[in-house]
């Protein structure tokens, strides 16, 4: 039950709560008080996320002393706000002071960013964010007792340091995560340093905000490639279908009012602008909590908590009731004579509340599924209005739908059945094949990381009740990492024709998908085929890991090879390391062996 609450709240991700040091005054206190408090107060973590996810490359010593020149700025506009430079945007003045630090813009290759002006400064920066942090050292890891010392020594710095690392290593997660996200990691330092048995502490607490950080950096990175490749209308719709759902009771004028706050705050999150990103957060709690008895029954005793818990609380609600008096069909959509007048009055009002009034009657459906309801009801319509009787012809809306729904539902019965066939390390391998001859041009690390995501998705819903919408859900998650969010990013001509062609339906586009005829592999096996007996020191995972990598550079050398010869060369690399490390002379097995396989590979 704990995993399906958290698929669900993956869903309704832009209601997190505001976190860490966000004072505590009941709901009814001046929200934009409170939260430009919040903002001064945090001026340092603030800085970090926003430099951190700007200038990756960027050391955290030339982090800290950025956050020393804005924490002087906090203080002298505190002091005196009529100064003029307190007038401008904060995320103006980040970006002026990070092009002002010496050397810096020429060391990591940003001074075209800041010889442009404020939107396209902006957006330069954005464009220069990395997916791909294949460039950047393991994740620092200390012993325990080491990190509770550290700790101890010198809390700010400590924590400074892991925003910093997690912050860079998200580059699109928004602000507020990584403020909840460095709250919990205090939480459990805490805690875990008055264990005896630290590690394990640490071990069992980090998993669930590790899945929380993981699951909404899918869902930010997938709303935000849907703003950037597709423009508002799309993310509108997405709003509409989450909220909806999750709100059946709501008018859908105050609806309409809510998505204005909702879709503001979108542009400054997406494109990173981290102060404008909180105060759009905590503007939609307040907006929600303001209008509770016309939103939903099960979010009172949320709105009664002090601001740090009412997130939590609303996100992990359940979906309301639904009004007793809502009929099961909408009928003015399919039955009404004049609803090809209705539409063309306002086309865009029109379909935004056919999508309200479907998503609220179907609670059992994914989104993705809701917007392609959405997409074939418009695609109907143009074709009906054209018509003689149209009458006649959308009256038959409610089949087409059916139809749309039962292919959507057989491709996930299809994706659950090869779980239950398969088991999740087979799984794992088929996607990884299957992906990998898709999109070879991505790194290694991207496609293995692509990989256990359907894997997770999979083995997360394929036994709940509600597995169609949570499958179609989490998968529609997994294409938006395989996307990405720059419409720039370009991948094969094949690929990137389903990730910005149509968004209701870039599914669909890829389970027709083949392997990719473009790619040139490379004319070398780069060192695939040669092992050392570090491989015997390898923990499982490590060595899973080194199979995952292994398969995934094998299908880019061979991609011409079937996936029964791939599995095959597979179990082989597997047997050679089972085989070596049992032997006397590890690397010398390893010498020996190691071109067979390749002999073999050659041979396939």
């Amino acid at each position: 039950m704990k995993q399906l609450k958290l698929t669900g709240f993956v869903i309704f991700f832009f209601f997190l709560t505001e976190s860490l040091t966000l004072p505590t005054q009941p709901q009814d206190v001046d929200d934009v008080r409170i939260t430009q408090k919040f903002i001064e107060d945090n001026v340092g973590y603030v800085t970090i996320i926003a430099f951190a996810q700007y200038i990756q490359e960027a050391s955290f010593e030339e982090v800290e002393m950025l956050v020393k020149a804005m924490t002087e700025y906090r203080d002298k506009c505190v002091a005196d706000r009529t100064l003029p430079e307190c007038s401008k945007l904060a995320n103006e003045v980040l970006l002026e002071n990070i092009c002002a630090m010496e050397g810096l813009p020429q060391k990591y290759n940003f001074s075209h960013c800041c010889s442009k002006g404020d939107f396209e400064r902006r957006l330069c920066f954005f464009h220069n964010k990395k997916a791909d942090i294949g460039f950047l050292p393991p994740l620092p890891t200390l012993d325990p007792e080491e990190k509770c010392q550290t700790y101890k020594n010198n809390r700010e710095s400590f924590l400074n340091n892991y925003v910093y690392e997690v912050s860079r290593r998200n580059p699109f997660v928004f602000a507020p995560t990584l403020l909840t996200v460095a709250a919990r990691f205090e939480e459990m330092t805490k805690t875990c340093c008055e264990e005896q048995e630290k590690a394990n502490c640490f071990r069992t607490k980090a998993e669930p905000f590790i899945y929380y950080l993981k699951a909404l950096s899918s869902y930010q990175k997938n709303a935000c490639g849907a703003l950037m490749k597709f423009g508002p209308q799309i993310l509108q719709f997405i709003n509409i279908a989450v909220l909806s759902q999750k709100f059946p009771k709501i008018e859908f004028k105050q609806l309409t009012s809510l998505l204005e706050d909702v879709s503001s705050k979108y542009d400054g999150c997406c494109e990173g602008d981290v102060v404008q990103c909180i105060r759009g957060r905590s503007k939609v709690m307040s907006h929600i909590c303001s209008k509770q008895d016309s939103i939903s029954s099960k979010i009172k005793d949320c709105c009664e908590k002090k601001i740090p818990e009412r997130g939590e609380c609303i996100i992990y609600s359940n979906k309301d009731d639904r009004p007793n008096d809502l009929s099961l069909r909408e009928a003015k959509f399919i039955e009404s004579d004049n609803v090809c007048e209705k539409r063309d009055a306002d086309q865009a009002n029109f379909m935004a509340e056919f999508l309200y009034e479907y998503s609220r009657r179907h609670p059992e459906l994914s989104t993705p599924e809701l917007l392609r309801i959405a997409k074939v009801y418009e695609d109907l319509l143009k074709e009906c209005c054209n018509m003689e009787n149209p009458p006649g012809c959308y009256r038959h809306a409610e089949n087409r739908f059916n139809e749309t729904t039962e292919k959507s539902l057989k491709t996930v019965q299809r994706e659950c059945e090869h779980f239950q066939n398969l088991g999740k390390d087979d799984l794992k391998y088929h996607y990884l094949i299957n992906l990998t001859k898709l999109a070879p041009q991505l790194s290694t690390e991207e496609l293995t990381f692509l990989g256990k995501e359907m894997v997770i998705a999979l083995t997360t819903c394929c036994t709940l009740s509600e597995e169609f919408a949570c499958v179609d859900n989490l998968v529609d998650l997994v294409l938006g990492e395989l996307c990405g969010i720059n419409e720039n990013r370009n991948i094969n001509p094949a690929v990137d024709h389903c990730c910005k062609t149509n968004f209701a339906f870039r599914r669909s586009c890829f389970e027709s998908l083949e392997a990719d005829k473009t790619y040139v592999p490379p004319s070398t096996s780069q060192g695939l085929f040669t092992f050392h007996a570090d491989l015997c020191q390898a923990h499982n995972e490590e060595l899973q890991r080194k199979k995952d990598r292994f398969l995934v550079n094998l299908v880019k050398l061979k991609p011409e090879l079937a996936g029964e010869e791939l599995w095959s060369l597979l179990a082989d690399f597997t047997n050679v390391v089972e085989k070596c490390c049992k032997a006397q002379e590890p690397e010398a097995c390893f010498k020996e062996e190691s071109p067979k396989l390749a002999a073999k590979s050659q041979a396939a």
